[in-house]
């Protein structure tokens, strides 16, 4: 419960820094991400439990990382990240989960995410701020990618690489398990504009 309080604290100040720097007061910042302002008030004061949707809009809103939104500083230059230590920010209805690792610093983040697909989990996603792109390294098992309505089945070996401004989505496979390697590439300087969400994500 402890490290949960000061992850809770880490994501408020962190929000709070990046709202004030944008310049946006409460009222806009949750126009833009589409968050209500009494959720903001409360997580601002470290109160309430928010969910991957609202971290990844306020992070797409703000123009950050969502691991910049939970992360405190960094002091070491080698930055070392355990599964067993880091807690999913989503599961899935069948045992799946998905895992931020870390993300690298400098203009152009790059956020690393383990998952793991057990058949019949599904995870729709909204469309990211444009420039942001995802790829997708299937180390174990099968999944299926969704683009645009467009599938694309994918198995142990293959790498995907896709433009994630549009809606997609990542659906277990198969029979088995499957685990993959998901990296996000944001690209520099702040979001020009909220992107069009559908509310899906991690609820």
């Amino acid at each position: 419960m402890a490290e949960a309080d000061a992850a809770l604290r880490t994501v408020a100040h962190n929000v709070k820094t990046a709202r004030t720097r944008a310049g946006l007061s409460l009222d806009e910042l949750g126009r833009r991400a589409q968050v209500s302002k009494g959720a903001l008030v409360a997580l601002e004061k470290a109160q309430g439990n928010p969910n991957l949707a609202t971290l990844v809009r306020l992070a797409d809103t703000l123009g950050l990382s969502v691991s910049a939104l939970m992360q405190g500083p960094q002091a070491d230059r080698v930055r070392i990240a355990d599964a067993a230590d880091t807690a999913p920010l989503w599961t899935g209805a069948h045992g799946g989960e998905a895992r931020l690792m870390l993300t690298t610093p400098g203009p152009a983040p790059v956020e690393v995410w383990r998952w793991r697909l057990e058949p019949g989990d599904a995870y729709p996603s909204h469309p990211h701020q444009a420039g942001v792109h995802e790829t997708v390294n299937v180390l174990t098992g099968e999944m299926t990618l969704v683009l645009d309505g467009a599938e694309h089945p994918l198995r142990a070996g293959q790498t995907a690489a896709f433009p994630a401004d549009a809606p997609h989505a990542y659906l277990g496979a198969g029979t088995g398990t499957c685990t993959l390697l998901m990296t996000v590439h944001l690209p520099p300087g702040p979001a020009s504009a909220p992107a069009a969400l559908d509310g899906s994500i991690g609820e």
